[in-house]
């Protein structure tokens, strides 16, 4: 056999090599087709197995939805009628309450038919008593008018005179009568009023205490010797001009032994310029260069004084939470007088008095007390800025944001305006007592006898006046009036007139009494 392959030529191998590999490949693919149709078989079972299984879940499902939508379907059939049968009861409520409301009209109807009946009947009567009205002024006006004949001819005078004559009569007897009403009241005043007022401030003086200085426009500075004055005036004038370049004082150099007087409107100018005299005459060393350096020292140490006075009269009258710089301001009034009275002290006392008043009237205390205390602080600033220190007073309140009740207190103190709160009465109250006890405050002599004289004048200037006279230091003005032109209740209400033009033209401090006085004197000589 191995010989009869081997003795095989070559080309029979190669076709046989082939037909090998076609009949193997044919065999593959008959297996390969056998093994993919069984899959396609198995791949069919099972997806008409899935279909089946699809179509039975579908058709549960169907039956499911079905009975699900059947009880759906009946529970809004339940509650589609359940709201039927409510709508049916509320239109049976509704339709038996418009049966009422029906039955209450007619009822209504019938009532103000009658209504309107006893109305037209009332229309006639009414007609019927107009006519009669008429008819019976008719008759009135012309007895009225047969009456008004007679009583002219009997009382000899015509309608319009006997009208001003009854009118006279009616306002002289009102006259009467209020006089005696206003004097009742002021009795009933003066009984309960001033008893409480004396109380309320002799508690409030007895418990304030303050000590009262006296200050003038002028400083004197004494001198260890008169040769000092040289050294002070310098060559040819330099050191007093470095001086008074420096402080904004005048310095008088005269013959008074041993002593040399400043003079200045500012007060805290005279104070820096009376301390760095003071200071320069203990060092001697007396310069322009050392002038100009004692003078920048002398202010720094009163600006530290003014702050320092400020807060102590803060910390007296216990205010605090002030504007630092209204407390600079107030510290000012330390070298600011007021007819020889010294304004911080002024505004202190004023402070506790008023403080003490509001205690005692169960007002505002702090109101009070703040209102007080600021009341003249633009006396502080009145020689540098315009407008009356009131004015300038309510300013600076109001620019450090103090309430608009101390403005007030401010604002009214000297009545430029209307009262408004208790508390701005008290503050002038207490400004009126600091002010006028005795010793607080000097006057000069010529003011004194001008407000004399203005007294003498606004009483002269009513009708009716004889003589005037300024009495108790101008405390009290006295005036004769004629007995034959004015009367008694005249004469009160006389006082009163001439009381309130006192008070809206004159500036004083304290209290003016206006005493009127009606006399008659009847004189018979025997003979």
């Amino acid at each position: 056999m191995e010989d009869i392959l081997l003795n095989v030529s070559p080309a029979v191998a190669s076709i046989v090599a082939i037909a090998c590999f076609i009949i193997g490949g044919a065999v593959t693919v008959i297996v390969l087709k056998l093994i993919t149709n069984k899959k396609i078989q198995k791949n069919k079972s099972n997806a008409i197995k899935i279909i089946e299984d699809a179509y039975a879940e579908a058709k549960t499902i169907k039956k499911e939805a079905q009975l699900e939508s059947k009880e759906n379907v009946q529970k809004i059939k339940d509650e589609v009628e359940a709201e039927i049968k409510e709508r049916r009861q509320e239109v049976a409520k509704l339709e038996e309450r418009l049966n009422q409301r029906e039955e209450f009209i007619e009822k209504k109807e019938l009532s103000i038919d009658k209504r309107n009946e006893q109305i037209d009947e009332e229309k006639k009567e009414l007609a019927s008593l107009k006519a009669n009205l008429e008819k019976g002024k008719q008759e009135i006006d012309e007895l009225k008018a047969k009456t008004l004949e007679e009583i002219e001819k009997v009382a000899k005078m015509s309608k319009q005179e006997a009208v001003d004559l009854l009118i006279l009569n009616m306002k002289n007897q009102a006259q009467k009568e209020a006089a005696v009403i206003v004097k009742q009241i002021e009795d009933e005043a003066k009984e309960n009023g001033e008893k409480k007022a004396r109380e309320i401030i002799g508690q409030a003086l007895q418990k304030c205490a303050t000590e009262t200085t006296s200050e003038m426009t002028i400083s004197v500075v004494s001198l260890p010797n008169d040769e000092m004055k040289g050294r002070i005036i310098g060559r040819e004038g330099r050191n007093i001009r470095a001086i008074e370049a420096a402080t904004g004082v005048e310095l008088i150099v005269d013959d008074t032994p041993e002593s040399i007087t400043i003079s200045g409107f500012d007060p805290i100018r005279r104070e820096v310029a009376r301390l760095s005299l003071e200071k320069l005459i203990a060092d001697g060393r007396i310069h322009p260069t050392r002038i100009e350096e004692i003078v920048e020292k002398m202010q720094r140490d009163v600006d530290k004084t003014i702050k320092q006075a400020g807060e102590d009269a803060c910390n007296e009258t216990g205010i605090y939470n002030l504007n630092p710089e209204l407390v600079k301001v107030l510290g000012r009034l330390k070298y600011r007088t007021s007819y020889g009275q010294n304004v911080l002290k002024h505004s202190i006392e004023t402070s506790i008095i008023a403080g003490l008043l509001a205690s005692e009237m169960g007002a505002n205390v702090k109101i009070a007390k703040r209102g007080g205390l600021l009341h003249d602080v633009g006396k502080a600033l009145d020689h540098e800025l315009e407008g009356t220190h009131v004015q300038i007073g309510v300013e600076l309140a109001r620019k450090y944001g103090e309430n608009e009740e101390v403005v007030h207190c401010i604002e009214a103190h000297h009545f430029n305006v209307e009262f408004k709160t208790i508390e701005a009465v008290i503050v002038q109250v207490a400004d009126a007592i600091s002010s006028s006890r005795p010793g607080a405050r000097r006057d000069s002599f010529e003011n004194y006898i001008k407000r004399l004289q203005q007294l003498e004048e606004i009483a002269n200037s009513f009708d009716g006046v004889e003589k005037s006279f300024a009495v108790q230091a101008g405390r009290e003005v006295r005036i004769i009036v004629k007995p034959e032109e004015i009367t008694d209740d005249q004469a009160m209400f006389m006082a009163k007139d001439i009381a309130n033009k006192i008070e809206n033209e004159m500036q004083y401090p304290g209290q003016i009494k206006v005493n009127v006085i009606r006399e008659s004197r009847f004189v018979e000589t025997a003979k």
